[in-house]
């Protein structure tokens, strides 16, 4: 059993306008990585203000319970509302989502007793391609909210976390595009050219 929790309640800034909701290759692009991710949970949520876009989705759209903090924030909220203990946390903006990866950080997360189970690129830490346990994460996570963390790696020496390296990865995506997210227009045309 599984719940999938895509993040989309962020600002776009940078895109200047909801990037959750461009067109990417001739759909919205969260519903591309909803696609990308179908069949994999029992369970589905954005967590995102509810507004009619999202509603069309077909599936549960979950408001922030403490708006203003984040993807920490944004976890909190799907630790708090999913029905599983095992919890995956995506970004909406990553339109190559990888889920035969995700399956197997489930696996790990079962077979081994971690509490998380987070990838790791060249870029550091992929915490929206992770993998949490309710039951374990869920103090943790409340416990940094509570002491003004916004960061989303913060909690992780409170518990059991397992980092997938590179090497362990690159099986599941050998192009490296697993992890690319998009914040800028220019990101968003050259995920575009790559997704051709």
């Amino acid at each position: 059993m599984l719940t999938i929790a895509v993040l989309a309640g962020g600002k776009s800034q940078r895109m200047g306008q909801d990037k959750s909701i461009m067109t990417f290759q001739g759909e919205v692009l969260i519903r591309r990585v909803l696609k990308r991710l179908a069949g994999l949970a029992n369970e589905v949520m954005v967590i995102a203000p509810r507004n009619h876009e999202y509603l069309s989705l077909g599936v549960m759209v979950e408001p922030d319970i403490l708006p203003g903090c984040g993807p920490l924030g944004g976890l909190y909220t799907a630790l708090i509302k999913s029905s599983n203990q095992e919890v995956a946390l995506i970004a909406c903006d990553m339109p190559f989502v990888n889920p035969g990866l995700l399956l197997h950080q489930l696996d790990i997360l079962l077979s081994d007793h971690v509490d998380v189970v987070v990838p790791s690129s060249e870029k550091g830490l992929e915490p929206l391609h992770a993998i949490y346990r309710k039951d374990t994460s869920l103090p943790a996570v409340k416990e940094a909210l509570d002491s003004g963390e916004r960061r989303l790696v913060s909690w992780f020496p409170n518990v059991k976390v397992r980092i997938l390296t590179q090497i362990e990865t690159n099986s599941f995506d050998p192009w490296g595009l697993m992890f690319l997210n998009i914040n800028t227009p220019e990101e968003f045309t050259q995920a575009e050219k790559l997704a051709k």
